[in-house]
């Protein structure tokens, strides 16, 4: 019998409570697996692996970032982040939910899991706080050149300047997003490119929580949080014996059907990191925990942390 806890903790983001959930396993706990959701969705999309892992000995747990899920206080707060050092923020974020649980549970190998934005912000946790961890599952990723997350910025400040930073760009999405859909065309929905499931599409398209337009801050955000995770000098500081999975599907376009990938991987790989591994799913797209062979993503995933657990 699993059980599902939500609770909420202060954000460094004052005023603002950040929602999270645990699932915990009926026995003994072996291991502990934190996961950092991507953009524009929310934790409890994850809950069906979250499930998957807890009865197998694994706690889960996660939160909503800020601008997501339950993390906000009306809808026109998804996709803004902070008013100042908004990246710093959702980090912080993060840090804290790892503080709180590793307290209540201590002595546990803890993992930490990203996907797609949330990837992002792993790698950056890896340089801050990487000697809390035990392991990192990085899901989804890519490694954008410096110069467009650059770029991006400016024309967010640009445009924020004169329409503020609530405003909701077309254009900067379209510049973000805007190819993405290309290699499945026709396409039944503008979403196609993340799964080859129709159902979790169209439930994707279905729900407010999901698949909202970013505001400007939030561009801006993700952009500098882009910017930081590449930066060789931080990643020097990540143990060079940490265990690291890089996994994606083939035809992911946010890792530019594995181009991005491997380069992130390269790049891990040259500050002197000996732990890394990599894996792809053929055929699978960018969500491939909620891909047509998705049981084999959960069955890989949990061998690899059951490994980690066990042996460090």
């Amino acid at each position: 019998m699993i059980t599902k806890e939500s609770f909420s903790y202060p954000s460094t983001c004052e005023g603002t409570e950040i929602h999270a959930v645990r699932y915990l396993p009926q026995g003994d706990i072996q291991g502990i697996l934190q996961i950092a959701h991507g953009m524009a969705e929310f934790i409890e999309r994850y809950e069906p692996f979250a499930c998957y892992l807890a009865e197998r000995g694994i706690l889960v747990t996660g939160n909503d970032h800020l601008g997501h899920g339950e993390s906000v206080q009306s809808p026109e707060d998804y996709g803004y982040f902070a008013r100042s050092k908004a990246n710093a923020a959702v980090l912080e974020d993060l840090h804290t939910l790892t503080e709180i649980t590793r307290e209540t549970y201590p002595g546990i190998p803890y993992v930490l899991m990203g996907h797609s934005m949330g990837s992002f912000y792993v790698r950056q946790f890896l340089c801050e706080y990487g000697r809390e961890l035990d392991g990192a599952i990085i899901v989804g990723t890519g490694n954008q050149p410096e110069y467009l997350a650059r770029a991006g910025k400016v024309v967010c400040a640009s445009l924020a300047h004169a329409k503020g930073w609530r405003y909701r760009s077309t254009f900067v999405n379209k510049m973000a997003f805007g190819k993405y859909n290309e290699r499945f065309e026709p396409a039944r929905t503008p979403f196609d490119w993340l799964t080859r499931d129709p159902a979790v599409v169209d439930a994707y398209v279905a729900d407010e929580r999901t698949g909202f337009l970013f505001t400007l801050n939030g561009f801006y955000t993700m952009f500098t949080g882009i910017s930081r995770m590449n930066s060789k000098r931080r990643l020097s500081q990540i143990p060079k014996d940490l265990p690291i999975l890089f996994t994606s599907g083939e035809d992911d376009p946010v890792g530019e059907f594995t181009k991005g990938v491997l380069r992130a991987v390269e790049l891990f790989r040259s500050v002197g990191m000996n732990r890394v591994e990599v894996k792809f799913y053929p055929g699978a797209r960018h969500e491939i925990l909620n891909e047509i062979d998705r049981e084999t993503v959960y069955d890989d995933l949990y061998l690899w942390l059951e490994d980690v657990v066990k042996y460090g």
